[in-house]
């Protein structure tokens, strides 16, 4: 079975297949539909060949749909019929935590994903549970407004850094986490990692969305966008890894 894998950033749109060793990408942005997106997508990957097709959205997903618009796209992406547009089995997952499902090695981990906003996921159990962290209220607005890109051009990288980890130790404490799972494209503007941080990197995306055709959804939670991860085996798909800086921004 050949994957086609799209990662939906609020920059960019960037995807991957079964086989292929490059990604390819186009930019998004605010007036980005999904009437918009798949044309382009078919577009770019139009020697590709696949059968079926993962999305990562940047989005609330629940029933292995989008329940709730983007914050940084066109409205749309709920209720719009992604099989029938690709004319190929779909599964949607949200993209922090198709970046959480690829980054999992083992025990419980948080991933945090600095982008355009922030995304948010856990796998604990070998369960990857999706997480609106973004959305905490935080001085007189949401935590998202202080940790996104537009924050880091409007703040500035001091502050920027200063809200960051601010976040990251408050999650540490209230979630408990084995290890954190820092991504995104903005990661890089960092520095330092606080202590239980790791590097992450935006191909694990990549493979997180290989994964979800190796994995099974969870009867128990009535298929609302958790899944678990196989004990064995990685997709013969994934890219390889070569650490370092996340290579693009999401």
């Amino acid at each position: 079975m050949k994957i086609l894998v799209i990662d939906i950033g609020g920059t960019y749109v960037k995807i991957l297949a079964t086989g292929e060793k490059d990604r390819r990408r186009f930019e998004s942005g605010e007036s980005m539909t999904p009437e918009q997106m798949v044309p382009r997508v078919k577009d770019v990957c139009k020697d590709w060949e696949y059968d079926v097709v993962s999305i990562g959205y940047p989005g609330v997903v629940k029933d292995g749909r989008p329940a709730v618009e983007p914050w940084h796209l066109a409205p749309g992406w709920v209720g719009f019929d992604y099989g029938t547009a690709f004319g190929r089995p779909v599964r949607i997952l949200n993209d922090a935590a198709m970046q959480a499902l690829g980054s999992y090695r083992d025990g419980v981990m948080l991933f945090l994903g600095l982008g355009t906003g922030l995304g948010s996921a856990m796998v604990a159990e070998d369960t990857v549970i999706p997480l609106e962290l973004g959305r905490l209220a935080y001085v007189k607005g949401r935590y998202d407004d202080h940790v996104g890109s537009r924050a880091l051009r409007e703040h500035g990288l001091a502050r920027w850094r200063e809200d960051v980890l601010f976040g990251i130790e408050r999650f540490v404490d209230a979630l408990l986490p084995d290890e954190v799972v820092l991504g995104g494209g903005n990661v890089r503007e960092l520095g330092v990692l606080p202590p239980k941080c790791r590097l992450g990197d935006n191909a694990n995306a990549f493979i997180g969305g290989f994964r979800m055709w190796e994995i099974t959804r969870s009867r128990k939670q009535n298929d609302e966008g958790r899944y678990h991860i196989p004990t064995t085996g990685h997709s013969a798909a994934a890219p390889s890894q070569s650490g370092g800086w996340p290579s693009s921004a999401g």
